[in-house]
């Protein structure tokens, strides 16, 4: 089970007018402004859901991972992802998470997929026949084949996405983050995602939260909706709830976006 309580989230972020004058003058007085990622975050999400983490660009969405990862700390507030602090319990935390970022890849870009997959088996310490049975499991629903004999570089977007998804998951995590995973993909690559997250909720019960800006991923894969805007929570619901009449769903979250003035 997740639960973030209360969590907020401040960056410091440096600005300037344009010109050498100005940049010279940013040498020895900085200017700063503060920028609120997260105000109070709280929300609950238990074990096997699928959720659809949705906002603007800017609202907070990569940030809420980030912490749920433990990559970030939080100012202030209270995160328990299975029981575990994640930035404090790093290495029992990443053993138990799969995170894929659309626009970051964890694959070597130079060497055979294959290899950077035996790297990850022996960084989580995969016992053998299990790391066996997953990368058979994840080479048949992801259509990996020769794939995994090619350099990463030499891969399309939607090859390598697929490539990304089986590497955050030959560990077998409970809990998968996903950001804006088929950002750039092509339609049928988009729908192969899409179903094979679903069926590995359906047969592994495995916890989704996927965050992304096409709508058809959300209603697709999730359950389960939670609308973030300037860092704070605004909707938590099903996509039954957020519904208006016929309308398809990029309009009704275009709307949902105009009524909370985000």
């Amino acid at each position: 089970m997740i639960v973030m309580r209360n969590i907020c989230k401040t960056y410091k972020v440096a600005r300037r007018n344009a010109g050498l004058a100005e940049a010279a003058r940013s040498f020895f007085r900085r200017e700063y402004d503060t920028v609120t990622a997260l105000d109070h975050v709280n929300f609950t999400i238990h074990d096997g859901e699928t959720v659809g983490y949705i906002g603007p660009n800017g609202a907070g969405k990569s940030t809420t991972i980030k912490i749920l990862s433990g990559i970030l700390t939080p100012d202030s507030g209270e995160c328990l992802v299975d029981g575990r602090t994640p930035w404090k319990n790093r290495i029992d935390h990443v053993a138990q998470i799969g995170v894929v970022f659309g626009q970051r890849s964890q694959l070597w870009w130079d060497v055979p997929v294959a290899d950077s997959f035996e790297l990850l088996r022996d960084i989580y310490s995969i016992p053998p026949a299990l790391y066996k049975a997953n990368l058979d499991e994840l080479t048949e629903l992801l259509s990996l084949g020769e794939l995994l004999r090619t350099p990463a570089r030499q891969l399309s977007l939607g090859q390598r996405m697929r490539c990304e998804l089986a590497a955050s998951l030959l560990h077998s995590p409970r809990i998968l983050f996903l950001d804006e995973p088929t950002i750039g993909l092509d339609a049928v690559s988009k729908i192969a995602v899409r179903e094979f997250i679903v069926k590995l909720n359906q047969t592994h019960g495995t916890t989704v939260i996927l965050t992304t800006h096409d709508m058809q991923d959300i209603e697709a894969i999730t359950k389960r909706i939670i609308l973030i805007g300037k860092g704070r929570i605004l909707l938590d619901g099903g996509l039954d709830d957020i519904r208006r009449g016929g309308e398809d769903i990029d309009r009704t979250v275009a709307a949902l976006y105009r009524s909370y003035e985000i």
